[in-house]
């Protein structure tokens, strides 16, 4: 446990005297072990505050091929999830004409712990989700836009809350073999200790050598036990999560070697490297708990976690701009101590008004050793920073929902957050900075139902992301507004639209040569999604999604307007067949459109469309196996692509050009689940 600062130890107090006041008192009197929980982050479809919130459940996460953990995230319509590096990286996520870059604006949590991580060697933000497992996920709630009083930073946006499950039904073992040396391995299990409590286990073992030219050497090993006890009335769970990963990656490479086709008298191709050296090694170890008591008029929640980070990260996308190389090393060890508290009541209750109140507590401290050096074959020739920061975060939040007749409701909120951070280099320099700012963001919705089967949506909010500490922004403001439509214009047709715009005062940037994420130029998105989903009968089901946006500067610059990588159209389309019962089809398309890659447009990424297949076979009620087929169509797509100054060992000065990552060839990986 860290040794808190001054600042802490104040919002320490004002945690626990808030839970005092709101009589917190965990004491549980579980007469029966604990059944599955079901504690929604998010109401049910009728109840829902914006056209484009939503959840994934358990089961549409089963039908489909996943690449990586994180593409559970591309369920939320208009997400898209890729990588540009490594498999043990953070993913490259984008959003709402939002470049995300690795989990800025776009806030995420796994039972109850953050995952985004402020002034991070690597990126503001950095959302690395490589330790989820699948299996176990009950649910994840989704939002988009800042319009939730609960979602505070990096929720511009929209924010994903996953649930893990508790207990398993039965024991679960799924083993996966695949081309490129892909090997996984998955066990989970609960069992009953003592009277009235479970544990939950689970161990996941991952091997990929990739399809890379130097191959990825992939070892990735995750743990989580889950002890829990109550009710879904009232109960409470503690966990212990283990993850390690090392890798070798190959981070993206120019055009005009790909064009060229060979490279120092040698073939090169879409999956080579210029720097073998480049990898690195991560860890996450948290302990966190929860407890929750309901009623018929009243909800108290309580969670907490601990955490410890670290990630070694060697990276080279200039290759030599300088005589020895440009490969460098970011590090990062952190701990992370915080806690979030909640309480609704019902004000009022009559035959047409039902009125509730929420109020909240979210507190956070970083205690963070984090590093830049210029480095050789991971070999460091010299430091270029190396800082101790402690960035500190109080949210308060308060919420009022109230139905006023049985077609209107409106949600009423407010959230304060304080922000503190102490920055100090340990280098020779000994410079140091300390920053404080708040920002008071309120939030309003309105939902209509103006006719059967069909609710009107308004919402407007106000958020913000925090910047990186050892810099001076402090706490950067956004304004969201969205309108919006759900209905049900046939039978067994779901239809959803939604009209939305987002502003930011300032735009992250990163600045490679200090490793710091700075704020930049002004901006504004606005867009259009259409959802729909169609379930004619219980064997099929069909998804289709679109998302269109526009992402500019809002400040005169010659430069030009254009948001570099802020991706503008993207569609989904997901296919669900179930004909004969012990045998199942899923198929889905995604489409990325074409992006600017420069300011003043006249550099663009090409556009990407992939597809993936699971074909599922039940033996019997124990056993069941799945061929899973990726890029279907063996495109070649990128995954990434930016636009930069680089150069190679034999040209005489750098060149501006288009890098890529390519996306991985068609892949086939067979999948055997055993239940006993």
């Amino acid at each position: 446990m860290p040794v808190l600062s001054s600042s802490s130890v104040c919002v320490t107090r004002c945690a626990a005297l808030t839970l005092c006041l709101a009589g917190f008192v965990p004491e549980v009197r579980a007469d029966a072990v604990m059944p599955e929980i079901e504690i929604h982050a998010q109401p049910q479809r009728a109840e829902r505050d914006s056209a484009s919130d939503g959840s994934i459940r358990a089961e549409q996460i089963a039908q489909q091929a996943l690449l990586r953990p994180a593409d559970v995230l591309e369920n939320i319509a208009g997400m898209v999830v890729t990588q540009h590096s490594g498999d043990g990286k953070a993913n490259q996520y984008f959003l709402r004409g939002i470049n995300l870059d690795h989990g800025t604006d776009f806030a995420t949590t796994v039972n109850g712990v953050p995952v985004n991580l402020p002034t991070h060697a690597h990126g503001q933000g950095y959302s690395d989700l490589n330790f989820l497992m699948p299996e176990l996920v009950q649910r994840v709630d989704y939002r988009k836009g800042p319009y939730a009083a609960e979602d505070g930073d990096f929720s511009s946006a929209g924010s994903a809350h996953f649930a893990y499950r508790t207990q398993m039904d039965r024991p679960l073992t799924n083993v996966t073999w695949g081309q490129h040396g892909y090997l996984r391995g998955m066990t989970a299990d609960s069992r009953t200790v003592g009277q009235d409590m479970v544990l939950l286990t689970a161990v996941e073992r991952t091997n990929y050598q990739g399809p890379w030219v130097v191959p990825e050497g992939l070892r990735k090993t995750n743990a989580l036990l889950t002890l829990s006890a109550g009710s879904a009335s009232q109960g409470w769970s503690t966990s212990l999560s283990l993850y390690r990963a090392h890798w070798t990656s190959t981070d993206q490479i120019p055009q005009r070697l790909i064009d060229q086709g060979n490279y120092q008298n040698q073939a090169f191709g879409r999956f080579d490297s210029l720097d073998a050296s480049d990898g690195g090694q991560t860890g996450r170890n948290s302990l966190s708990g929860e407890w929750h008591q309901h009623s018929a008029d009243s909800t108290r929640k309580l969670s907490w976690y601990v955490m410890q980070y670290d990630l070694t990260l060697y990276s080279n996308f200039t290759y030599q701009t300088t005589p020895t190389g440009d490969q460098f090393a970011q590090r990062d060890q952190r701990t992370v101590v915080g806690a979030h508290a909640l309480q609704t009541w019902v004000v009022s209750s009559t035959e047409t008004t039902l009125s509730t109140n929420t109020v909240g507590l979210q507190v956070r401290q970083d205690q963070i050793q984090v590093g830049l050096d210029q480095t050789t074959q991971r070999t460091v020739t010299h430091a270029v920073r190396a800082d101790a920061v402690t960035p500190s975060l109080l949210g308060i939040y308060a919420e009022n929902n109230t139905t006023w007749a049985p077609q209107l409701r409106t949600v009423m909120g407010a959230r304060l957050d304080q922000f503190h951070a102490r920055a100090h280099s340990t280098l020779a320099d000994g410079a140091s900075l300390t920053q404080q700012s708040q920002q008071l963001s309120p939030k309003f919705s309105a939902i209509w139902g103006a006719w059967r089967h069909t609710d009107l949506f308004f919402n407007l909010g106000r958020g913000f992301h925090s910047n990186d500490a050892r810099s001076a922004a402090g706490l950067t403001r956004s304004q969201g507004e969205e309108l919006g439509l759900r209905t049900t214009p046939l039978p067994h047709l779901e239809t959803s639209l939604a009209l939305w715009r987002l502003d930011f005062d300032s735009e992250l940037h990163y600045m490679g040569d200090t490793g710091t994420t700075q704020a930049g130029r002004p901006s504004q998105r606005k867009g259009l999604e259409l959802n729909n989903h169609w379930s004619p009968q219980t064997r099929l089901s069909l998804d289709a999604n679109v998302a269109w946006s526009q992402p500019r500067y809002t400040d005169a610059n010659a430069s030009g307007n254009f948001i570099p990588n802020a991706v503008q159209k993207v569609a989904h389309l997901n296919a669900v067949v179930n004909p004969l019962g012990t045998w199942s089809l899923s198929v889905g398309m995604r489409y990325i459109g074409s992006a600017a890659l420069v300011e003043d447009n006249s550099m663009r990424s090409s556009a990407n469309i992939s597809t993936q297949l699971r074909i599922s076979h039940r033996l019997n009620s124990d056993v069941k196996l799945s061929l899973d087929v990726f890029n279907l169509a063996n495109r070649q797509n990128n995954d990434i692509q930016y636009a930069y100054l680089s150069q190679l060992n034999h040209e005489p000065n750098p060149v501006n050009d288009i890098h890529l990552h390519p996306a991985e060839p068609r892949t086939f990986r067979l999948s055997a689940s055993v239940r006993y």
